[in-house]
C-alpha cells in the first residue's frame, strides 16, 4: 500500500492527544463567567514571577507530541508539502484557544509563557517528524509495519498504544480495566438526588461481593490476553507474535509497577504483585502462549469472550479496599489535572476494545459470506 493511501495511526492518536490537551488546560469545566477583562490580556501581562520545572516539562512535551503526531500523520498520508508548518500552526492556535478560555475560569489562570511554551514545544515536535521523514526513518517503519501488521491494523494499533497508559489510574485488580458499575450506579444515584427520577433507578438485589483470590487470578490473566488477541488480530508471522507477546507481558508489568510508585511511592513499586497477581500473570502467558497459532478471526472471537468475561468478573466485584485512599492521592496530588482523564481511559478501553473486535468479527463474516455466493466464472463446454 502506498504512502498516499495508508491508513495512519498518527491522526488517531493526535486526535486523543488533543483530547489530552483540552482536559488538561480547561480542567475542572466549572464555575464558567465573564470576568471583566479581554480574554488576550495575558499575551501583553507581565512574566509571571514563579515557575517549576514540571509546568515547563509538562507544556513542552504536552504540545511537542501533539505537534510531531499532527506532522506524522500529514506525512504519512502523502501530504508532505508544509506538513510541518501546518502541524506547528495548528497546535499554537490550540494552545491560543486554551489559555483564552481560561480567561473565563476563576481556577485557571491563562499564561504567555504556557503559550510561548506550548508553541516551541509543537514546533519541536513537528521539526522531529519532518527531521523523520528525511533521515528515511519513515519509510523504514512503513517497511516494519508492511512485514509485521496487516494493511487494516490502524485501530487495533491505537487501542494497544491506549493501553499502556490506561493501565497508570489505580485499579483494583491488576490489568483490571472496566470496573465501572459500582461507580457508575453511585453517580447517577448522585445525579438523580432531590429528583422524582431517583425511583426510577434500578436497584440491584444484591449486594456486590469481594472477588475470590481465583476469580482475581482469572480477572489479571485476561487482563493480559485481551491485547495480545488484539495484536494477534493484526500481526503477521509466528515469530511476530511471540516477540509482541513478551514485550506485551513486560510492557503491563512495567505500567502497573509505575502506577503503584506514582500511587504509593517508590517503596510500594512491587507490592501489588501478590499471589493471585502473580499467577494471573502467569496464566496470561500460558494462555498467550496457547493462542498463538490461532488464525486472525479466531483472535478477534476469543477477544469478545475475555472481555466479555472479565467485565463481567470485575463488575459483579467492589472496589478494592485500599482504592479510595488512593484516589485521594491522585486527586490531590500533581496529576490532578489528568486523574479524571486516566480514569475515563481505564473506564473506556475494554469497551473501545469490544466494540473493535465485534466490528473485526462482522466484517470478517461478511467478507466470507460475500466470497461464498460470488458467481463462479463459466467452465468451458467439452
Amino acid at each position: 500500500m502506498s504512502p498516499e493511501k495508508h491508513q495512519t495511526s498518527a491522526w488517531p492518536l493526535a486526535l486523543a492527544s488533543i483530547c489530552v490537551v483540552v482536559y488538561a488546560s480547561l480542567y475542572p469545566f466549572t464555575d464558567w463567567r465573564d470576568q471583566g477583562i479581554s480574554p488576550f490580556t495575558f499575551i501583553s501581562a507581565p512574566l509571571p514571577r514563579y515557575w517549576t520545572g514540571l509546568d515547563v516539562g509538562i507544556n513542552l512535551l504536552g504540545y511537542a507530541q501533539l505537534g510531531f503526531l499532527l506532522a506524522l500523520s500529514a506525512l504519512r498520508s502523502g501530504r508532505e508539502r508544509h506538513a510541518v508548518s501546518l502541524a506547528a500552526m495548528a497546535a499554537s492556535l490550540l494552545s491560543l484557544s486554551m489559555e483564552t478560555l481560561q480567561s473565563y475560569l476563576p481556577s485557571r489562570v491563562p499564561s504567555n509563557v504556557d503559550l510561548g511554551l506550548n508553541a516551541l514545544g509543537a514546533w519541536l515536535g513537528a521539526c522531529s517528524a519532518g527531521w523523520l521523514e528525511k533521515t528515511g526513518a519513515l519509510h523504514r517503519w512503513n517497511d516494519f509495519r508492511a512485514r509485521w501488521f496487516t494493511d487494516n491494523a490502524r485501530g487495533a494499533l491505537v487501542l494497544l498504544a491506549l493501553w499502556p497508559p490506561a493501565l497508570l489510574f489505580p485499579l483494583s485488580v491488576p490489568l483490571g480495566l472496566g470496573q465501572v458499575l459500582e461507580r457508575l450506579e453511585l453517580a447517577l444515584a448522585d445525579a438523580l438526588h432531590d429528583t422524582p427520577f431517583l425511583d426510577w433507578l434500578p436497584l440491584r438485589e444484591i449486594e456486590l461481593q469481594p472477588m475470590m483470590p481465583s476469580a482475581e487470578i482469572v480477572a489479571v490473566a485476561l487482563g493480559g490476553l485481551i491485547p495480545c488477541l488484539i495484536g494477534y488480530c493484526v500481526i503477521r508471522g509466528l515469530v511476530h507474535r511471540v516477540q509482541f507477546m513478551l514485550m506485551l507481558l513486560l510492557t503491563g508489568l512495567f505500567f502497573t509497577a509505575l502506577s503503584a510508585a506514582l500511587s504509593y511511592g517508590p517503596e510500594h513499586v512491587w507490592s501489588w504483585l501478590d499471589m493471585p497477581a502473580r499467577a494471573g500473570f502467569i496464566g496470561a502467558m500460558l494462555l498467550m502462549l496457547l493462542t498463538l497459532w490461532v488464525p486472525a478471526r479466531l483472535a478477534a472471537a476469543l477477544a469478545v469472550l475475555a472481555l466479555v468475561l472479565q467485565l463481567t468478573l470485575l463488575n459483579l466485584a467492589p472496589d478494592g479496599p485500599y482504592l479510595a485512599q488512593t484516589l485521594q492521592i491522585w486527586e490531590q496530588g500533581r496529576f490532578i489535572r489528568f486523574n479524571g482523564l486516566g480514569q475515563w481511559l481505564g473506564w473506556l478501553w475494554p469497551f473501545a476494545a469490544l466494540f473493535y473486535v465485534l466490528l473485526r468479527v462482522w466484517r470478517t463474516e461478511g467478507k466470507t459470506v460475500k466470497s461464498t455466493h460470488e458467481p463462479r466464472p463459466p467452465t468451458a463446454r467439452r
